[in-house]
C-alpha cells in the first residue's frame, strides 16, 4: 500500500494558500520585506518546497491556474514545513503579473516546463507571447532573473528566440544540471519523469538589464 497523503484543513491550507486579486503588498502578504521569487506553473509543489527549505530569506509565490496542483503545492509546503516563506496561489499567471505584482518587485521568475499545447489552433494559449516577457521585465528588479526549462525542442528555440530578441533582457550561460541523489532530488516532478527516460531538456536563463 502506498503512503497516506497527508490531508490538512482549509484553515491550515489558509496559511499558506491565498487568493490574490488586486495590488500585492509584499511585505503585508509575507510578513517581512524578504527578496520575492515567482515560481509560474508551480505543479505539485516540489520546486517551491526545495526552494523555500535551501534559501529561508527569501519568500516564494507559487502561481498555478488548477486548483488541484495549487492546493496540493500548498499542501506539500505544509508538509515540510516550510510555510513561513511560500504562498501559493491558484491563478493565470499573465493576469496576475499585469495586474497585481508591483513593477520592479521580483528578484527571480522561475517557469519550469511549461504547457507546450501541441495542437496548432491551441499554440495561441502558450505562456511564452510578447505580452508575458513584457510582463515579466515590469515585475523583474534591475539584475532580475529569469529561468526557464522545457523538454520541448521547438517550444524551447520559440522560447528563447523571443527571449533573445527583448532588448531588456539578457542571456546568461545555461545552468548547469543538478545532479539528483534521490527520487525526490529534482527540480521539478517534470524534470524527474523526463530526465528518467533520457529526454534532453533545454534551460535557459537570463537578466534583466537597465
Amino acid at each position: 500500500m502506498g503512503r497516506r497523503r497527508a490531508r490538512f484543513s482549509d484553515e491550515e491550507l489558509a496559511r499558506v494558500l491565498v487568493e490574490l486579486t488586486g495590488p500585492i503588498d509584499w511585505a503585508l502578504l509575507f510578513g517581512n520585506d524578504n527578496p520575492v521569487e515567482l515560481d509560474v506553473g508551480c505543479g505539485k509543489g516540489l520546486f517551491l518546497v526545495r526552494a523555500a527549505s535551501e534559501r529561508p530569506e527569501v519568500n516564494f509565490l507559487g502561481i498555478d491556474w488548477s486548483g488541484r496542483y495549487a492546493r496540493a503545492s500548498a499542501e506539500r509546503v505544509l508538509k515540510a514545513g516550510v510555510e513561513r516563506n511560500v504562498r501559493v496561489t491558484r491563478a493565470d499567471a499573465r493576469f496576475l503579473l499585469a495586474e497585481c505584482i508591483p513593477s520592479s518587485s521580483v528578484q527571480a521568475v522561475h517557469v519550469y516546463f511549461p504547457d507546450p499545447w501541441w495542437k496548432k489552433r491551441h499554440k495561441k494559449r502558450r505562456l511564452f507571447t510578447p505580452e508575458f516577457v513584457a510582463q515579466v521585465v515590469r515585475v523583474l528588479e534591475p539584475g532580475g532573473k529569469l529561468h526557464v526549462a522545457t523538454d520541448v525542442a521547438e517550444y524551447a528555440e520559440v522560447i528563447f528566440t523571443l527571449l533573445d530578441e527583448t532588448d531588456a533582457l539578457r542571456r546568461l550561460p545555461p545552468p548547469t544540471p543538478h545532479e539528483p541523489t534521490h527520487d525526490l532530488d529534482y527540480l521539478t516532478h517534470f524534470e524527474r519523469k523526463y530526465r528518467k527516460e533520457g529526454r534532453p531538456i533545454f534551460r535557459g536563463s537570463y537578466e534583466r538589464i537597465g
